[in-house]
């Protein structure tokens, strides 16, 4: 018996029905039933494999395909064309056929490891394919024997979007690194910048004339610290005070501000989704996100408009009707701010939240908005995405994981950072008679932090590295009040300089000073360590006051 086996394929390439024929044969007259047996197999293969197969002649004609073929390039090419002998070139991008050429020069000189070839799909450019070009063997006999080369054909266009999307990912894990550690430094300048302005204003009235001159040094100190926190948002480094919220209470509050600065001209309108689940943010950096986004659709519409503002629920499984990679199932509370402006151009989109790229003039923008919406709602962990056309306008959707509250003991110990200041304690007492221990590395720093404490009162002893405060300590024989202490030091940093104290004095009370967020070093803190925090840059003001409400603490 003797089968012939053939796989079907419509001019599309979908496969069709599969035919064989059996036919009788006397016995003794065909000794070749093993190999006819695994030509069955391999045309099953052949058609059924997902990788697009083609043969082609010494002139890089087609002379058969598989149904993957046909249907990979089911829009340049077809069943006919394949069977005038199309030439393969025909398939590869005009850019590329040079390169193809070459590869297929190779082949045909037995060649072997030649290298692949990624083009991109004549008339549909956003589809990437990778070709293989292969050396036919020589000695091939039979239906083979004109073959040159095989090419094999593979649509990278997933992986090819997921290579973007992971270089995209690590240039903003990069950049934020950068401006992290460009912040850190600058926070150190700003400490000392301002602190030295607030002692020059101690020892100047209104009436002077020098006192302008230092109230705008400090103004323009205070103008770059906001510069400076805008890029500790962009890296993911800035102190978040999160709590449970409702979003729909959030937005109702900030209905009024969002009006005013939107104009009279553009039509507000907030829609506010049923049943919201809890999400939890920092309250403050939440509204500065929904308020950059409001103040960048009122740029994009100058001639006025309508920006929405809508909240609803997302599941996860809903998650998979949105068409971001980098979006992870799980149920979210999703914020869409859509505009009707000019749009932005799908170059312009890919970077707008890189930090320092604006297309405002100059002057008209720091390029920090929307790098530190970014920032905070990936450390809020959320994702923020931005859809827009060109004469349309935009839609930013950020997505918030909703919140579900754990069963806690009433009682948990951890760390107590220090509660800002309120408008009221604002004019109380902030002298004092206590023993500090000023632990900071940067001498500008240190040397205005001493100056503003013993102005205060207070007796100071200085230390520039936690191996050097371990010894001042000791020479001091432990009677120290209060240690206010940089966190990124030299030889010992400051959370091990607060594990070495607690050993020799449990009860010691600590504060640190960092240009980094609180939780960057708190969570290698042991759970019963308690401390306060200020962060940099801080004023003379600010300085007495954590010392002060640490020590009534």
């Amino acid at each position: 018996v003797r089968f012939m086996h053939r796989v079907s394929a419509s001019r599309e390439g979908v496969s069709g029905p599969t035919r064989t024929i059996v036919l009788n044969r006397t016995q003794g007259e065909d000794a070749s039933a093993d190999l006819r047996a695994s030509e069955v197999r391999f045309t099953r293969f052949f058609n059924s494999t997902p990788m697009a197969i083609a043969g082609v002649d010494a002139s890089g004609r087609i002379l058969r395909t598989n149904a993957p073929f046909l249907s990979l390039f089911s829009s340049v090419v077809d069943r006919d064309a394949v069977d005038r002998r199309v030439r393969l070139d025909t398939v590869v991008h005009e850019r590329d056929r040079a390169a193809f050429a070459e590869a297929f020069e190779k082949a045909r000189q037995r060649q072997a490891d030649i290298e692949p070839i990624d083009t991109l799909l004549p008339g549909n450019e956003e589809r990437h394919i990778r070709f293989y070009v292969n050396a036919v063997a020589e000695g091939t006999g039979g239906e083979g024997a004109e073959e040159s080369a095989i090419v094999y054909a593979v649509d990278t266009t997933e992986q090819k979007a997921l290579e973007g999307q992971m270089a995209q990912s690590q240039k903003m894990q990069a950049v934020g690194q950068l401006a992290g550690g460009i912040a850190h430094d600058f926070n150190n300048v700003l400490t000392a910048i301002i602190m030295a302005s607030d002692l020059l204003l101690t020892n100047h009235r209104p009436s002077d004339p020098s006192f302008p001159d230092i109230m705008n040094i400090k103004q323009n100190a205070n103008r770059a610290a906001s510069l400076v926190r805008q890029l500790l948002a962009f890296s993911r480094k800035q102190t978040l005070r999160p709590e449970v919220l409702n979003l729909t209470d959030v937005l109702a509050d900030l209905r009024m501000l969002l009006a005013r600065l939107v104009g009279n001209d553009i039509k507000l309108k907030i829609d506010h989704g049923r049943d919201l689940w809890p999400v939890k943010v920092d309250i403050g950096q939440f509204e500065q996100v929904v308020v950059n986004l409001a103040v960048n659709a009122r740029d994009a519409m100058p001639a006025g408009g309508d920006l929405a503002v809508r909240t609803r629920n997302v599941t996860a499984e809903e998650c998979k009707s949105f068409s971001y990679r980098e979006l992870t199932p799980a149920d979210y509370v999703v914020v869409e701010i859509e505009d009707t402006g000019t749009g932005i151009a799908p170059d312009v989109l890919k970077k707008i939240f890189e930090p320092f790229f604006t297309t405002k003039e100059v002057g008209k923008g720091t390029g920090l908005g929307l790098s530190m919406v970014y920032g905070i709602i990936k450390q809020t962990g959320g994702f923020i995405f931005c859809d827009s056309e060109v004469g349309k306008g935009s839609v930013f959707r950020i997505f918030l994981p909703r919140h579900i509250a754990e069963a806690r003991p009433a009682s948990e110990p951890g760390e107590a950072p220090a509660a800002p200041v309120k408008p009221a304690e604002a004019a109380k007492d902030l002298s004092g008679s206590a023993t500090v221990l000023l632990v900071e590395d940067e001498d500008a720093v240190r040397m205005g932090g001493v100056r503003a404490l013993t102005s205060r009162g207070y007796t100071v002893h200085e230390a520039s590295s936690g191996v050097e405060a371990l010894e001042v300590f000791e020479a001091l024989g432990g009677k120290v009040d209060i240690v206010v202490s940089d966190v990124v030091m030299p030889e010992m940093d400051g959370p091990t300089l607060l594990g070495e104290l607690r050993k020799r004095q449990p009860d010691i009370k600590f504060v640190f000073v960092s240009g980094y967020a609180e939780d960057a070093f708190a969570r290698n803190l042991p759970a019963e360590a308690h401390f306060g925090f200020l962060p940099k840059p801080f004023s003379l003001k600010q300085l007495a006051t954590i010392v002060k409400d640490v020590l009534e603490s």
